[in-house]
């Protein structure tokens, strides 16, 4: 197999690493949460993969990942827990929170997805996961891969034995696609004949073809228990499994070593995957990948979103000004004449000259071309895009910017960045100022009311439930009301227990609201609570209510009403401007004006020559939204080691 790269979460202690090494594969970021299973890893792999110990890329927690930081690659690799699917466990699945938020950690693996767009993933679960709660867990992991991210999605339900390794071990293994479109033809491959008998792995005559699966717990049973898993007639003896036999079961080199207690062994390689079936996969897998190739088309699709950084593009050129706005989004009076228009993404300017026409000049070689402007586009035209982007939906179709595209002899979207604030970059002039390259992020209300922060598992708030205990999780996250997070709130408080704001998930998140103002992690934490419990979703009647009601820490002095509103005024244009919550903020802001398109199509703008209209605009116009709490993993009661209690809100923003 050619060489590619693969990242392994949830590791254990390696069996999909060994499985994809031995495949051409590199490693180039693990994550594994259990102290015992993390030293068996890399005591087996420091020798053949010294960078990933070295460069930090092996992570202890999945939940602390921002997903950005992770190198790119080809193939994501997770066994994710399977004890919420697991017929031996509880089944809770997506809501098994009582060993930390296992349950949930499925939506790690989709924000990873969606930030780095892998080529491929192979995920493996227990074959429970396949039928849980009457197949809708299946259901909401096939959307959300499908769907949402838009890979394709095939699955089965795979033996040990069927992959040549002497043991049942029946998994759920679901591999997918990113440039598959409509020609699916991945399949997995046939059964092979087994490899060895238990016989071999015994060394003498045993009465079992092929063994039980390998599990954790439940060691001891009766030989004739149907519980039993680890007993075996051997010669006409009664012998039990060691880490040799589980060893060689699981598809494991005979060197594979332990640096921990054979207990710790054991359960390892109970929770571990069987090599040999992974590899065998793994390896039509990669079979497949290799034909593929980024999807093109004749007719280009693209969002809203795309559409209206486009159309703001062509508004600029044809209409050669940006006029400016107060905070009501009305014409102030003012305006900036445009010299120029490009991206960050793009190889090419659109220089405005007095004539009518546009200079085509590339950035790289310095080859320009003219065209005349009216051959680009007119109002007309720019009236009927904008009533195209209204009507549409998803993802679709406007023939009408290919031959825009044609005349330009380039693409105005190409390989854009999501960890960027502008969208457009102008040369802009006035009588009070001239300035080049000025970046501008766009914000259109043509759709959907645009989001100034989007959630993530970025953007979670922590908050320690004190007084609660592990006896009360089920009764709090079982409420299902039509608003059930206020209500699971409600019930903490009911059962004793208060919430008080522990940290943000994420470091970096912190980071930044730091940078802005030191006590911003708190203020923000009880804003969130008095949205999701008051539903007071304007920022600015949410800090007044705060304020009113003295919910804030007394013995930091946060100041009066009109100081705290310039911390959050601060806060929305440093969001607008400057920082990600995924990404470490150097304080700088990146973007220096923000484009809004109205319902109407018509086009305004802010720059920070006037920061004062532009942050009353984000004050009076921002709020609070609520995200999926599935997918962002908030709004339930977990536990977490030394048997603390903690509850999640998430912070999402919109216009």
């Amino acid at each position: 197999m050619s060489k590619f790269t693969f990242i392994d979460l949830f590791a254990g202690i390696g069996g999909f690493h060994l499985a994809m090494d031995s495949l051409g594969g590199s490693c180039v970021f693990a994550s594994e949460v259990d102290a015992n299973a993390r030293k068996t890893y890399e005591h087996n792999f420091k020798k053949t993969a010294p960078a990933l110990f070295k460069s930090g890329n092996f992570n202890a927690d999945i939940r602390t990942i921002i997903p950005d930081d992770i190198p790119d690659f080809d193939v994501l690799c997770a066994g994710f827990p399977c004890q919420p699917f697991s017929q031996a466990g509880y089944k809770r699945g997506f809501s098994d929170n009582h060993k930390s938020e296992r349950g949930n950690l499925f939506f790690n693996i989709v924000d990873i997805i969606e930030a780095k767009k892998p080529k491929a993933f192979f995920l493996e679960n227990v074959r429970g996961i396949v039928s849980h709660d009457k197949g809708k867990t299946f259901k909401v992991i096939r959307n959300m891969l499908e769907e949402e991210l838009g890979y394709s999605f095939y699955y089965k339900v795979v033996k040990a034995v069927d992959y040549g390794l002497p043991q049942l071990r029946p998994r759920a293994f679901i591999i997918g696609f990113r440039d598959e479109g409509i020609m699916r033809g991945f399949q997995f491959p046939p059964e092979i004949p087994l490899k060895f008998t238990m016989s071999d792995v015994w060394g003498g005559d045993c009465s079992r073809e092929v063994g039980f699966t390998i599990r954790v717990g439940g060691r001891g049973s009766n030989i004739n228990d149907r519980r039993n898993w680890d007993a075996y007639l051997v010669d006409g003896e009664v012998r039990k499994l060691s880490t040799k036999e589980a060893v060689k079961m699981q598809g494991f080199p005979s060197d594979f070593e332990f640096p921990v207690s054979k207990t710790q062994a054991m359960k390892q390689l109970g929770n571990s995957v069987a090599v040999d079936a992974i590899k065998v996969c793994a390896q039509s897998l990669l079979s497949h990948m290799n034909t593929l190739s980024p999807k093109k088309t004749n007719v280009c699709k693209r969002n809203k979103g795309e559409w209206t950084e486009l159309l703001s593009f062509m508004k600029l050129i044809n209409d050669e000004k940006l006029n400016l706005a107060n905070k009501d989004l009305s014409k102030n009076g003012a305006y900036f004449n445009i010299s120029k228009v490009t991206t960050k993404n793009i190889d090419y300017d659109c220089i405005l000259n007095a004539d009518k026409k546009v200079v085509i000049k590339s950035k790289s070689t310095q080859i320009e071309k003219t065209v005349e402007k009216e051959r680009i586009i007119d109002n007309v035209l720019v009236s009927n895009i904008t009533k195209r982007i209204v009507a549409g939906s998803k993802t679709f179709a406007i023939e009408e910017f290919e031959l825009i595209e044609n005349s330009l002899g380039f693409s105005m979207l190409k390989g854009g960045n999501s960890t960027q604030k502008s969208d457009i970059v102008l040369d802009i002039y006035n009588q009070n100022l001239q300035k080049e390259n000025e970046g501008f992020g766009i914000k259109s209300y043509l759709g959907s009311k645009p989001t100034l922060l989007n959630a993530s598992g970025n953007t979670n708030f922590i908050y320690k439930a004190v007084g609660i205990s592990a006896q009360d999780i089920d009764a709090v996250n079982s409420i299902m009301t039509r608003k059930k997070l206020k209500d699971r709130i409600h019930a903490i408080y009911a059962l004793g227990g208060k919430l008080v704001f522990d940290k943000t998930e994420k470091d970096t998140l912190e980071y930044n609201l730091k940078a802005v103002d030191s006590a911003m992690p708190e203020i923000i934490s009880a804003m969130l609570y008095e949205f999701f419990v008051n539903r007071t979703s304007s920022v600015k009647q949410n800090i007044a209510n705060i304020h009113r009601a003295g919910k804030l820490n007394t013995l930091i002095n946060y100041g009066d009403l009109p100081a705290l509103e310039i911390k959050i005024k601060n806060l929305l244009i440093s969001v607008l401007l400057g920082f990600f919550p995924g990404k470490k903020w150097d304080g700088n802001l990146e973007s220096n004006g923000t484009i809004v398109v109205k319902e109407n199509g018509e086009q305004v703008g802010f720059h920070i020559i006037d920061m004062l209209s532009l942050k009353d605009y984000l004050f009076e116009n921002i709020k609070f939204d609520t995200p999926s709490m599935k997918r962002h993993r908030y709004g339930s009661v977990f536990i977490e080691k030394q048997g603390n209690v903690f509850f999640k809100l998430n912070l999402q923003l919109r216009f």
